[in-house]
């Protein structure tokens, strides 16, 4: 399997570190707010991606923090007077129910910042002993950027440069040596939640938290860190300089970045009216229609979300979907018979089809290659699926269908529909529940009705339901 590596510009080979396992980072959000469409293309592509090596035999360790210590966090619980931990705990909870949603399989661990401080008080105090990192009088620990050799060989920037072009690695701050000097340790401010430290009551910048989680759950070199493309610098820029210097080793073998999304065009923006959250997707839309959406372009393309091209990605999504369901159809009909050495013959032509799409994955996870193997096989389906082949035959069909669009994480069992008198009976449930106090239980209702397309609203008059 070749991939491009965004350290070396080019594409490569893919080599575990360790034969038939596989090491993978992904940087995941900061849980101040619910998560838009933007957060779910790296969520999709990378989610894809470690089933297609699952399919290929690999064990995948696959590691995504929550970021639940940040400026924005501390901001939004000041706004609605409450604490940090009611936030974050909130947003974790939504993050995880849009990710169930868009059928995001689990991560082997979702690390918390917050859980991690004493491996980062750590890691910054042997930068300090090994002479990349300094304490100022304030009880500010900067990062010797200038130290570090090699500093810009991933984002590709000339350090010398830096200085004069490009101001967002620089932090404010009175006491640094250098202004591209960028913060490792932060001491609180009024108000705001800290850990005891040696140099001040604070807490960890950013970047430090990726590098201390990567290394405890993975290892001090892992196979493959990916994230937004936004992230290339500073944060993984500094990721590399934080864990390098302290481990004497590579950091990541492979890094792997996803190209923006934007909408109409334009950068996504809530000033621009143009800003949708992955649950108000899902309100109007299956959301299985928006990783067909996303997985239909190269997760290195920008991508543009449209309302056109969300109707047009629940169209060509339909007719996988219906060629799925004509098979199950005619298998409940068909004869309980093995295949015909006709039908043998035919089936073995469908390996074809799983060869292009292992080729599209295998370069550089060509997911939209891999879409139009998928389609060469629901026609192959639609055109020598008859009422009068065996059940082996027609459900070896299936399973191919099934398979393929599951290593890209496509369902493609269309909901059933629900009754006005089953979704009567479970708002009432619901009631009860409330009603007794059993707050959980009527969390999963409501989730349930919305997993079938019915959204609730809690209102004055009583409680009001409408399809999505």
């Amino acid at each position: 399997m070749r991939i491009y590596n965004t350290l070396t510009q080019k594409k490569e080979e893919f080599k575990p570190i360790k034969e038939g396992e596989v090491s993978i980072y992904v940087c995941g959000p900061t849980v101040y707010n619910y998560m838009h469409i933007g957060n779910a293309r790296p969520m999709i592509v990378f989610d894809t991606f470690r089933r297609y090596m699952e399919y290929k035999g690999y064990t995948v360790k696959y590691i995504s923090n929550f970021t639940d210590v940040d400026d924005k966090i501390i901001k939004k619980a000041l706004d609605e007077n409450v604490t940090v931990e009611e936030i974050t705990t909130r947003y974790i909870k939504a993050c995880k129910e849009d990710m169930e949603a868009i059928n995001v399989k689990p991560a082997t661990k979702n690390p918390l910042a917050t859980q991690e401080i004493g491996g980062m008080i750590e890691m910054i105090s042997d930068l300090i002993k090994k002479g990349y990192a300094y304490a100022a009088v304030d009880g500010t620990v900067y990062y010797r950027t200038r130290k570090f050799i090699g500093y810009g060989k991933l984002s590709h920037k000339n350090i010398d440069d830096l200085q004069a072009g490009h101001r967002n690695i620089k932090v404010t701050g009175n006491f640094k040596e250098d202004p591209l000097d960028f913060v490792l340790w932060k001491p609180k401010k009024d108000g705001e939640p800290y850990w005891e430290s040696p140099w001040s009551n604070g807490r960890p910048g950013w970047h430090i938290e990726c590098s201390v989680m990567s290394k405890k759950y993975l290892g001090d070199t892992i196979d493959i860190h990916a994230g937004g493309e936004d992230l290339v610098f500073p944060h993984h820029e500094n990721e590399i300089a934080q864990s390098e210097a302290s481990n004497g080793v590579p950091f990541a073998n492979y890094w792997m970045h996803n190209a923006f999304l934007n909408v109409d065009n334009k950068k996504m923006s809530k000033s621009l009216n143009n800003f949708f959250l992955i649950r108000e997707v899902g309100e109007k839309y299956d959301l299985t229609v928006l990783r067909f959406l996303m997985l239909n372009a190269h997760y290195r393309s920008p991508l543009n979300f449209t309302e056109e091209l969300m109707e047009s990605a629940k169209n060509s999504l339909d007719r996988i979907i219906t060629a799925a369901e004509n098979l199950k159809h005619l298998s409940s009909v068909a004869k309980l018979a093995d295949m015909t050495e006709h039908e043998r013959q035919l089936f073995l032509e469908t390996k074809e089809f799983v060869k292009q799409f292992e080729n599209a994955m295998e370069d550089d996870v060509n997911t939209a290659d891999a879409i139009t193997a998928i389609f060469d096989l629901v026609k192959f389906s639609n055109t020598n699926a008859k009422n009068e082949n065996s059940l082996a035959f027609l459900d070896a069909l299936y399973d191919r269908i099934v398979l393929l669009s599951s290593i890209l994480g496509l369902k493609i069992e269309r909901k059933k529909e629900i009754l006005d008198s089953e979704i009567e009976r479970l708002i009432e449930d619901r009631q009860k529940a409330r009603k007794d106090k059993n707050f959980a239980l009527a969390d999963e209702i409501r989730d349930k009705l919305l997993s079938m397309g019915i959204i609730l609203e809690d209102t004055r008059e009583g409680v009001k339901w409408k399809r999505a």
